[in-house]
């Protein structure tokens, strides 16, 4: 919960009273360790919540350290240097010893820069699964980097404005997937990948990519490792009664809370949220969990005039328009734990991103069943199909399954079902590459080291579903509630096993996570195992066709959109048209982020 900030210049040999004051606005502290070289923020203040941690910084009359984050050591010279002292100052002993090759020796998550003012050298990297961010400006000579791209912009000698690019990146993915941002100039840092200034070059690369090797143990032997690697990533954390977990009633919360308790010496509190609308209500699945494991459950029904509320407030906490809705009951939730006295919270991400857990996996399955027929046998279904209109279905399945990954996956996408020109004005699309956000998909995608279906779209989805959208949600929406955040699914021992079971056995036949379910069957409650997946999933168009205060205020933000320069006018009135008529969930995902998009805009003065 700190964050780093900091900047490199070739150019300034000294720091002016002006310019350090610039940088005070945006981070609450800053001492400059040379002439060339900002220091650190030592503390992050977010959403009015003040942070005390200040992340670990070693200084030294050549070299600045920060790291933000819990790394873990896989050199034990260094693990007993960052036990004795902190995280920078092994980080820097490392980094003396092995230059860059430092990142070989660091593990879970972590952000960090190393720089070397006089050398004009600047080393930043962010952990192997996304969990924690960095963002970075290099213009000219100028470098400027942030754990918050608020920080970056806080710098007066940066100049950005807001991409055309990234706005419709936003509609396309909900959110502004890395290594873009919303601002040109500014990029965020990947998984696994590290940005380097040495010798007047730059490099930017990945160190890491996960493994898709192959277990050559039996189904039998890998199903009884499961559960002693799941307890094993949940005893890492300093567990005690401020410590908290959230509890959807799904395999993951639910698995964390059960072995959590297993291992806890008293009752754990768990949280969960509720709604008030059909078919979004999971409090039911989330009380047979607290029963079976029999811990204390805590229950907050989120309500409309807490959507309204939390709207504005959560759209000036991120510094990026984001538009997964599920950040409002995130949030409430994590809240809600805070007033109960918890400091922590033990969350679930990222299970279904390892073990095959999403329902797109089984569709692409079986869309990829037909890619792989002979090609006499599709010479002889396809006119039969295309001339019957009893099986338009038929049909329609063979023009999906012609569709290469993952473009495949992005068909029901609002911006592939509306021809664009219908949705964006003129001038804005000349502006902008429609393909380019396939193209982030399509080459993180072929750059999955395993050639097996479901690890490739797992390995997307590690990148676009977790790190860009679900732990920005979590880390951002806690650290606005004043509470930290773990995610033990994510402990990397527990990932690259999971990387190693074959696919057909983390999803046999069309069911999903199989081998989970599995290994567990013993374990969790049987409502958990047959439960489908859900979540935190928040009921806004719904809710905006019922309640009138939301309608209006979405309504209104809909009317101010109209007059900025990029969508049509008459799309937004068919749009809430459409909402009206029927569908209100399907058409209320747009309106959602078109609602947050602009709500953004105001609240960061643009």
């Amino acid at each position: 919960m700190g964050s780093i900030y900091g900047f490199l210049s070739t150019s300034e040999l000294g720091l002016s009273g002006k310019l350090i004051d610039h940088q005070r606005n945006a981070s609450n502290c800053l001492n400059a360790s040379s002439s060339a070289c900002s220091g650190y923020n030592n503390s992050s203040a977010l959403g009015g919540h003040d942070n005390p941690n200040a992340p670990p910084f070693f200084t030294s009359e050549k070299l600045l350290v920060i790291v933000d984050g819990n790394p873990i050591w896989t050199d034990q010279h260094l693990s007993s240097i960052a036990t004795s002292r902190n995280a920078a100052h092994a980080l820097a002993e490392g980094f003396l010893l092995h230059g860059r090759s430092i990142l070989n020796k660091i593990r879970g998550p972590f952000a960090f820069c190393i720089i070397e003012p006089e050398q004009r050298y600047a080393l930043l990297a962010i952990d192997r699964l996304g969990i924690k961010p960095l963002a970075l400006y290099l213009k000219n000579d100028l470098l400027v980097f942030g754990s918050q791209i608020v920080q970056i912009l806080g710098h007066p000698n940066v100049i950005a404005s807001i991409d055309p690019q990234a706005l419709y990146n936003y509609l396309y993915f909900h959110m502004s997937p890395s290594p873009g941002s919303v601002y040109k100039s500014i990029s965020k840092l990947q998984p696994g990948e590290f940005f380097e200034i040495a010798n007047g070059k730059t490099t930017r690369d990945f160190y890491w990519q996960l493994p898709y090797i192959e277990n050559k143990l039996s189904k039998k032997d890998l199903l009884v490792q499961l559960q002693p690697q799941l307890e094993r990533s949940i005893n890492q954390y300093c567990l005690d009664s401020y410590t908290g977990t959230f509890l959807s009633g799904g395999l993951d919360s639910s698995t964390v809370t059960g072995i959590y308790q297993k291992m806890a010496k008293h009752q754990i509190d768990a949280f969960t949220m509720g709604f008030e609308a059909d078919g979004y209500d999971e409090t039911e699945y989330a009380r047979a969990a607290a029963r079976h494991f029999k811990v204390n459950l805590h229950e907050y029904y989120v309500t409309p005039a807490d959507v309204l509320k939390a709207i504005p407030l959560i759209a000036k906490t991120y510094d990026e328009p984001f538009g997964n809705a599920s950040a409002i009951p995130t949030y409430y939730c994590a809240k809600f734990a805070k007033e109960h006295g918890m400091n922590q919270l033990l969350a679930g991400d990222g299970g279904d991103e390892i073990f095959a857990g999403n329902a797109r996996y089984a569709k692409q399955k079986l869309f990829n069943l037909y890619r792989h027929c002979p090609g006499i046998l599709k010479s002889l279904i396809e006119p039969i199909a295309y001339k019957l209109h009893p099986l338009r279905k038929v049909k329609s399945y063979i023009e999906q399954a012609k569709i290469a990954m993952p473009e495949r996956m992005e068909t029901y996408n609002f911006l592939h079902r509306t021809p664009l020109d219908e949705i964006f004005q003129h001038e804005f699309l000349k502006q902008i590459d429609p393909t380019l956000p396939l193209q982030y998909l399509t080459s993180t995608y072929n750059r999955s080291p395993s050639d097996d279906l479901i690890k490739k779209m797992l390995f997307l989805d590690g990148k676009f579903t977790l790190a860009d959208n679900d732990l920005r949600k979590v880390n951002r929406m806690c650290e606005l509630a004043g509470i930290k955040v773990h995610y033990p699914m994510l402990n990397e021992n527990l990932v690259e096993f999971a990387a190693s079971i074959p696919s057909e056995w983390l999803m046999q036949g069309f069911e999903l996570r199989s081998f989970y379910r599995e290994a567990l069957k013993n374990f969790l409650p049987k409502e958990t195992l047959n439960k489908n997946k859900q979540g935190f999933g928040l009921p806004f168009g719904v809710w905006m066709s019922s309640d009138k205060e939301l309608k209006q205020f979405a309504e209104a933000n809909l009317e101010s959109i109209k007059k900025r320069d990029f969508l049509n006018p008459t799309y937004i009135t068919k749009l809430i048209q459409l909402h009206q008529q029927g569908h209100s969930s399907y058409y209320g995902v747009m309106i959602w982020i078109l609602v947050m998009l602009e709500q953004w805009l105001i609240s960061h003065d643009h």
